[in-house]
């Protein structure tokens, strides 16, 4: 028998000795408590413990009552009667019970959700059994505890409306960005907007679903940066560093939104990568991130990081990530007109025709480039 067993009897026969006392409450932990210590209990035992339960539960206070849910909640041979006393106390008791796993059915999972206080939805908010609704539910209340809770349970699962919302509120709240990238079920391409707080091996894994994603759909070519407009963002960079960075967000769609994140980024990636969608070289950019004057740019190591940065990122992915990280969809560039002859465009003997155009690389192509890549290193 286990010590703490033994000492539960132990104070209730002196309890017992010393007389005038309801030994009610003290009863049913021992009982639960030896029951608990073997690993099969008997059918009649089971029985017993049932019957004594459901006299006595009306009866014992919300203590006693607190540390039977904690125990017997999802213990498999708890007696259903037991959990349905316990459970018809309500309040502290019936979330403690939620808290520690008593079995529940989806749709009571979902009313409680919709009905029970703070404390009832934070406990339901760990359970492993939680429905995509009972998720879209808790996140409808806008409390970063609860969020915060969703995110670290791994077992709850998280629908596409789920992650737009946790990640556009990651954005704003740094707590919830290292849970969310912990997440062993969210994809490299739902991750893509926390790439500047991923480590060096997820933001490798996220460019290369962003190079997948591009092969797939390739992007439609964007306007060139001319020669005078990057004169103009290296004249504002070392005069007004949120004008430079409002020139920069409008050249690429990005507006406001990605305004105020290039301005917030003090490591300077999310510049680096917005230069490199500009379609600024390498040592242009380099210059404007030096003639910013901050502490990045006072960085030997840091610039070096941003060169090494832009050097592994192609215009096209780097745009999209750009606008990924900044939460902002930009409106695609316009096409031009072009007459498309219904004749082959090999062309004839006597009217030659333009070219085929070159055909954008398969999936096939981009995963061995990747898997090369990766030999080499």
């Amino acid at each position: 028998m286990p010590a703490s067993v033994s000492k539960e009897l132990a104070d209730l026969a002196r309890l017992a000795r010393e007389g005038g006392l309801d030994l009610s409450p003290i009863s049913l932990r021992v009982k639960a408590d030896l029951l608990l210590s073997t690993p099969q209990p008997a059918f009649g035992d089971l029985a017993a413990f049932s019957e004594m339960a459901e006299a006595l539960l009306p009866g014992i206070d919300e203590a006693t009552a607190l540390i039977l849910a904690r125990k017997l909640a999802g213990w498999p041979h708890t007696p259903a009667p037991v959990l349905t006393g316990l459970a018809a106390k309500g309040g502290r008791i019936l979330a403690e019970l939620l808290r520690h796993g008593m079995p529940v059915a989806a749709t009571e999972i979902e009313r409680l959700v919709e009905t029970g206080d703070e404390p009832m939805r934070a406990a339901l908010a760990i359970r492993a059994d939680l429905t995509a609704q009972a998720v879209i539910m808790l996140l409808s209340d806008q409390k970063p505890d609860l969020d915060r809770a969703l995110i670290a349970n791994h077992n709850a699962p998280m629908p596409r409306a789920a992650v737009d919302t946790l990640i556009a509120r990651a954005r704003i709240e740094p707590s919830y960005r290292p849970g969310l990238l912990a997440r062993p079920d969210l994809s490299n391409l739902e991750l893509a907007p926390l790439f500047l707080q991923a480590s060096a091996e997820r933001r490798l894994a996220i460019l290369e679903s962003l190079m997948a994603r591009e092969a797939l759909h390739p992007s439609e070519r964007r306007t060139a940066l001319s020669g005078p407009a990057f004169a103009g963002w290296l004249d504002l960079a070392a005069e007004d560093r949120d004008a430079a960075f409002a020139a920069i967000a409008n050249h690429l769609g990005g507006g406001a939104a990605l305004a105020g994140a290039l301005a917030a980024d003090s490591s300077r990636d999310l510049a680096a990568l917005a230069l490199t969608a500009s379609g600024a070289t390498v040592e242009e950019a380099t210059r404007f991130l030096i003639r910013l004057g901050d502490d990045a740019a006072h960085s030997v190591e840091r610039i070096f990081a941003l060169v090494a940065l832009m050097r592994s990122v192609r215009p096209a992915i780097a745009f999209r990530l750009t606008m990924h990280i900044a939460g902002t969809t930009a409106m695609a560039p316009q096409r031009r007109s072009q007459h498309q002859p219904a004749m082959d465009p090999s062309g004839t003997p006597s009217r030659a025709g333009q070219g085929r155009p070159e055909a954008p690389p398969s999936l096939s192509d981009v995963f061995g480039k990747i898997g090369a890549k990766r030999e080499r290193g």
